[in-house]
């Protein structure tokens, strides 16, 4: 299943992107408690698709990658390394990522991100596919200046958190296998990363069971799982597009700040 959350008619549903990505199946009831259809089928092109989970809890995985520990010249570290992004830097497919007035560094991270849907404490790693609803594309875009600032201070959020700087979707694909997928980023269509997330050092399974061994995982929870190498620089004027084989293309246009 390929689960949509859009707009239309002033009104927010969850369905299913059919095959060929022209009709939508609504239901009711969100992915959580349980959907059921409604009977009524609305089209792509008549209805706004929205960030595919609602005002999430959002946590990171930095240097998940041996590939991206390399390109940023560090050791591989010894326990994970987490952040959290908060709610109000997700935006959709189509929304812009704005850069920021005083921004000079910003970069662009292609990454799976995990969607929670059982509330996951003290979890197993076998256990873990139990507690996911499934998955969808993000970008972890990051002021390196200022992330850079806080890291030597042992902080991290302003440089992950600003607002629009968590880009997810387009949909939340739910019977993918999280091993070996393809992992494309590209700006203004030049392929910049091109991984599998075979590749992770933490696996999705891990990744799930070591958060929950120290906090609860709720519902509408996201992990971004981590970047491969090949992250850059985007200015206003581009457009990123993050493609994870099985999911889709989340596609963000880069716009200046207006104050």
């Amino acid at each position: 299943m390929r689960i949509v959350r859009y707009a239309v008619g002033g009104e927010r549903h969850y369905g299913e992107l059919e095959s060929g990505d022209v009709d939508i199946t609504r239901f009711e009831g969100d992915p959580y408690a349980g959907l059921s259809p409604t009977g009524h089928v609305d089209r792509v092109g008549d209805v706004v698709i929205l960030p595919p989970v609602d005002r999430p809890r959002i946590f990171g995985f930095a240097y998940n990658y041996a590939s991206h520990v390399d390109e940023t010249d560090r050791e591989i570290p010894e326990v994970p390394v987490c952040f959290m992004k908060p709610s109000t830097a997700v935006v959709g497919p189509g929304d812009a990522i704005v850069y920021p007035s005083d921004g000079e560094l910003i970069h662009f991270e292609g990454e799976l991100v995990v969607v929670i849907g059982k509330e996951a404490r003290h979890v197993k790693p076998s256990d873990a596919p139990g507690h996911i609803l499934g998955y969808t594309c993000g970008n972890d875009v990051s002021d390196r200046i200022v992330q850079r600032k806080e890291s030597a201070f042992g902080t991290l959020l302003i440089g992950k958190g600003q607002d629009t700087f968590a880009p997810l979707g387009p949909v939340i694909t739910t019977e993918v296998d999280p091993s070996g997928l393809a992992l494309t980023t590209r700006v203004n269509g030049t392929v910049m990363q091109s991984a599998s997330t075979a590749d992770l050092l933490l696996p999705v399974p891990d990744i799930v069971s070591y958060l929950s061994r120290y906090l609860t995982l709720l519902p509408g929870d996201v992990i971004m799982t981590g970047t491969p190498s090949g992250v850059g620089p985007i200015r206003p004027g581009d457009e990123v597009e993050v493609e994870i084989e099985g999911i889709g293309v989340l596609r963000n246009p880069v716009v200046a700040e207006s104050r």
